[in-house]
């Protein structure tokens, strides 16, 4: 039976490849470092560990010894992952869970990436083609290792594809992100301040970035993947989407922030390996993407005033 370990199983994209990998007969197993895992599913087994902690990163793959492993842990906080000392930390664990899966045996990996490897001054993304010059210590440190993991799986013998994330949006984002941040302020009554909103962006809803990474791990595909919509869109039509479905357009205050340094006016994925190689088509178009998004943030936000509600009682 294949067994694949997870990491970053709880996180925003983690936690939507577990019921795909399930469906595709994978025996799941989902690392977290803290506190409990919600919305458990029966048939995951969990372990606890920290993976910038050498030591538990090698009980943790000699107790499960998987012969997939799906990496998508990192540290992604809004403000503070761009430039982060903790990249380094990350790119030296995610080198010896390599290390040690090939070593165990291990025979498919998957690991996450990002569009900050490549190049932004050409705007449009392919794989094997666009220069890969990554301008932030989170795109050079995922390029690293990359080209680490490329390297030994050609000595190993080892299968392994790079997921190339793109710009996502979904149910549990971080509530400091664009489509997050525009739904909270709008669902509140409260004015959304945004850029001018022109540049042109590839989004994709989390569960089809979920849905990508793991039909990747299921397949035969090796190398970079860039996992994206492959459909440019400008930021400012993003966050009149939300405005037309909550009918608050009024609150939007587009112009009323600056754009950000070195912002490119387009950035945009060719998905043609994914669809292709892969296989992969996905499953929510904006309008549904950012509806689902919208019911999630309702529901949440109204599960945090009961809790208020309830404590105050």
């Amino acid at each position: 039976m294949k067994r694949v370990l997870v990491t970053g199983a709880t996180g925003f994209i983690g936690q939507h490849c577990l019921p795909g990998l399930i469906a595709r007969g994978y025996d799941v197993h989902a690392v977290f470092s803290s506190g409990t895992p919600t919305g458990e599913l029966p048939s995951v087994s969990w372990h606890q560990a920290n993976l910038l902690d050498g030591e538990q990163v090698t009980r943790l793959m000699g107790e499960v010894a998987p012969t997939h492993l799906l990496h998508l842990a990192w540290n992604a906080t809004p403000g503070v992952y761009i430039s982060s000392p903790e990249n380094l930390a990350w790119l030296t664990s995610s080198l010896q869970m390599a290390q040690l899966f090939s070593r165990l045996g291990g025979t498919r990996m998957v690991t996450a990436g990002t569009c900050f490897e490549y190049s932004w001054e050409y705007g449009y993304c392919r794989e094997h083609l666009t220069p890969l010059e990554p301008s932030t210590l989170y795109g050079t440190c995922k390029h690293a290792l990359q080209l680490t993991l490329t390297s030994l799986s050609e000595q190993a013998a080892l299968s392994s594809a790079w997921g190339r994330i793109f710009f996502l949006y979904g149910p549990h984002e971080h509530p400091g992100r664009l489509v997050s941040s525009v739904i909270r302020a709008l669902l509140k009554g409260e004015e959304a301040p945004c850029s001018p909103g022109t540049q042109m962006r590839d989004f994709l809803h989390v569960k089809d970035v979920a849905g990508a990474f793991v039909a990747l791990l299921d397949s035969e595909t090796v190398g970079p993947v860039n996992i994206a919509s492959g459909n440019p869109v400008a930021v400012k039509d993003v966050v009149q989407e939300i405005a037309r479905q909550l009918g608050q357009q009024d609150l939007v205050k587009l112009g009323a922030l600056p754009p950000r340094p070195g912002d490119p006016n387009l950035l945009v994925a060719d998905t043609e390996r994914l669809r292709e190689e892969v296989g992969y088509t996905p499953a929510y178009s904006l309008e549904e993407g950012i509806g689902d998004t919208i019911r999630w943030w309702r529901d949440e936000l109204e599960a945090q005033t009961n809790d208020g509600a309830r404590v105050n009682g």
